[in-house]
């Protein structure tokens, strides 16, 4: 029997790049939703309801594809940092981050066919970011357009020279798409992989 097609609903390369590592066939679409939080959600709730928004929004055209849905957010002390949208915000951003913990939500949805709920999970990892000088937030800045970036860091590029450690059980979330998580999810959906 056919395998269902594969669509990962994103329109970030980074994304495309690490789901690529599977070696599976897949397509992108990239979901149309709102992402601004709800008021008093945490950041596990809202990446968990982004992820499975995304998901459920390509599904809906889709029905017979299996859809990955996924979705980022930097927390500090338990305050949502978003994507900074603008270099100026960026460096605020990462001044704030300079020498704390920031920890990296990343929610994971897969909608398959026959499944009656769509599967959804979360990752956490726990960056501890250097004390940075104000130089080094510009260069870096200037280096790696981060504008559209949660928590304004690239780890996967020149970003990871600002951090101290970072703990986490998958490497992958922290670019934005837990493979470990999204194997264990396609295998309950019956997609074998390589």
């Amino acid at each position: 029997m056919a395998q269902p097609a594969l669509i990962l609903a994103s329109s970030s390369r980074f994304r495309r790049q690490l789901l690529s590592r599977l070696g599976v066939a897949f397509t992108c679409i990239a979901p149309d939703i709102d992402e601004t939080p709800l008021a008093g959600e945490s950041a596990p709730e809202l990446v968990q309801r982004l992820a499975r928004g995304k998901a459920e929004h390509v599904a809906a055209d889709n029905q017979d594809a299996l859809v990955i849905g996924s979705d980022q957010v930097a927390d500090l002390d338990g305050h949502i940092i978003g994507k900074p949208g603008s270099r100026e915000r960026a460096i605020r951003q990462l001044q704030q981050q300079s020498g704390r913990v920031v920890t990296f939500h990343t929610g994971l949805c897969l909608c398959a066919p026959g499944q009656a709920q769509p599967a959804v999970t979360t990752n956490t990892v726990s960056t501890r970011f250097r004390r940075l000088t104000a130089t080094e937030i510009e260069r870096y800045v200037d280096h790696e357009d981060v504008t559209q970036t949660a928590g304004s860091i690239k780890s996967e590029g020149l970003g990871i020279s600002l951090l101290e450690a970072i703990d986490s059980n998958d490497p992958t979330a922290l670019i934005g798409l837990p493979l470990i998580g999204l194997r264990r999810l396609l295998a309950d959906a019956g997609v074998s992989l390589p």
